[in-house]
């Protein structure tokens, strides 16, 4: 359920939804903190939600002292009407057999809002790719019916790869296929569910490894950028360089805060 931070729940109507998918390496999570941070997005709720391990935490987001006391917790709405662009936070990891609940839970959120357009970041394991996977680009999307129709084109303009599905019983039969995201987290049950509800959705993924993930993050929202220019300064070559996305304060402790001196 959505909670509102004020008294007046917010239009998004024909708003584009950003969410990521909790997936290998945090990718998707990593590249909504660099929009949200960048465009200086202002939280308008949360999602209220039995599916996700609780947590609170101080403003990830903080930029001076005053805000720094602010309180964050696991699902949280962030928006930006000028550019009728809200993106979702998720922060915890899902509580055992609650993911699918959780997905049925944001395609009634999504279709009682009316948004525009859903982009799922998400992220697969680099190490599970099949040999066509392992030729040129990383990066793969998938769309669903709804959303064909009308980004199609551009997706073959901007030279996009779409997702290959794989053959479903590998040495028995060659004929039947699927499309698989290992380690993609509640990105295919949410594209399922979106086809079959009707959601114009796409999947935007990267394929990589568990590490530091903050340069695949980097890449996704610059490949993102592609498609939706959130950020108009670019290379010659259509990517944006890294200084123009904003890292937020909280990744100054994303790989915790360093061994203690006393130790030596």
């Amino acid at each position: 359920m959505f909670i509102p931070c004020g008294n007046i729940s917010p239009d998004f109507g024909g708003f584009t939804l950003i969410l990521p998918a909790v997936s290998v390496g945090n990718v998707g999570q990593l590249a909504a903190d660099l929009i949200i941070s960048t465009l200086d997005m202002t939280k308008v709720g949360y999602i209220y939600t039995g599916c996700l391990v609780s947590m609170v935490g101080n403003n990830p987001y903080a930029t001076s002292e005053e805000n720094t006391q602010e309180l964050s917790i696991n699902a949280e709405v962030y928006s930006l009407a000028a550019r009728k662009l809200t993106v979702v936070q998720i922060r915890s990891p899902f509580i055992k057999n609650k993911s699918r609940s959780f997905c049925q839970l944001l395609i009634s959120w999504m279709k009682t809002n009316g948004f525009g357009r859903v982009i799922i970041l998400s992220s697969s394991h680099a190490y599970q790719r099949d040999d066509q996977q392992l030729l040129g680009t990383s990066f793969r999307y998938l769309l669903t019916p709804a959303l064909q129709s009308t980004v199609g084109d551009l997706m073959q303009k901007l030279n996009w790869k779409e997702m290959e599905q794989m053959v479903t019983y590998p040495g028995i039969s060659e004929t039947e296929k699927r499309t698989v995201i290992p380690g993609g987290g509640i990105t295919k049950i949410l594209y399922n569910n979106s086809c079959s509800e009707e959601i114009p959705l796409a999947v935007l993924l990267k394929f990589c490894s568990e590490g530091d993930n903050v340069p695949d993050a980097y890449a996704l929202v610059n490949h993102l950028n592609e498609w939706l220019q959130l950020v108009q300064n670019a290379n010659g070559d259509g990517t944006v360089i890294f200084s123009k996305w904003k890292v937020p304060s909280s990744w100054r402790l994303l790989f915790g805060s360093g061994l203690p001196p006393a130790l030596f």
